[in-house]
């Protein structure tokens, strides 16, 4: 991985949960981890399987390795938020290759 191509800056979120007084549970979005990353587009297999909804809604995004990133989780970028659909890791614990849906 090289730290020259890291050029965009991302949040990894998180969803967390609170319970008020009266009982209701509600969820919002908590930033747990900021960093940067590459920003690729998506491959052909992802296009071919969107059914036509077009490649600028699927995102690889590769950053250094972090322990505990999970497909509940999303990235924020430049505003716009990435629902995380897949997660490889790159070499052994060198980085992680995140493959992104828009929300």
């Amino acid at each position: 991985m090289q730290s020259g191509k890291l050029q965009n800056r991302i949040e990894l979120q998180r969803m967390t949960e609170t319970v008020a007084a009266s009982g209701a549970v509600s969820g919002e979005w908590e930033t747990y981890a900021t960093g940067r990353a590459e920003l690729r587009q998506a491959g052909i297999s992802e296009f071919l399987t969107t059914y036509g909804e077009g490649v600028s809604n699927n995102a690889v995004f590769l950053i250094r390795w972090l322990p505990g990133v999970s497909v509940a989780d999303r990235i924020l970028h430049n505003g716009k938020a990435w629902n995380i659909v897949a997660i490889a890791e790159i070499g052994r614990r060198r980085g992680l290759d995140l493959r992104a849906v828009a929300a």
